[in-house]
């Protein structure tokens, strides 16, 4: 299985951007998909996840601020990033785990996207 994620960039504090993963090589509906950053000189930390049921879960830096959502038909998980400002720039991650694993760890990571916001 792999993960192909894309849509960062640099944009100005107060803006939008909206990131897109793609996985390919599995059955996308069985995967609970996440979102990751890691900011220059941080440990990389969690942002959201979303269930296969289209639950969704956020870390409390992000909440009321970014959307995870997922379309099951395109095989793509999104993440919606508003009032965005210069604390969340980092490179961001999709991950993936497997719906019936019996650890909570994301075992499938995709490259890493850019997001930069400037003050």
């Amino acid at each position: 299985v792999q993960l192909q994620a894309s849509g960062g960039g640099l944009v100005q504090a107060g803006g939008s951007l909206r990131l897109s993963c793609t996985m390919s090589g599995r059955t996308f509906v069985n995967y609970v998909l996440g979102w990751f950053r890691q900011a220059p000189g941080k440990e990389r930390e969690y942002v959201a996840q979303i269930y296969w049921a289209a639950s969704t879960h956020y870390a409390d830096s992000v909440k009321g601020r970014f959307t995870i959502s997922r379309d099951n038909a395109k095989n793509t998980v999104y993440l919606q990033m508003n009032s965005l400002n210069p604390e969340d720039t980092a490179v961001y991650y999709c991950a993936a785990r497997h719906r019936a694993s019996s650890s909570n760890e994301y075992t499938v990571w995709g490259q890493g996207t850019q997001v930069t916001v400037s003050s």
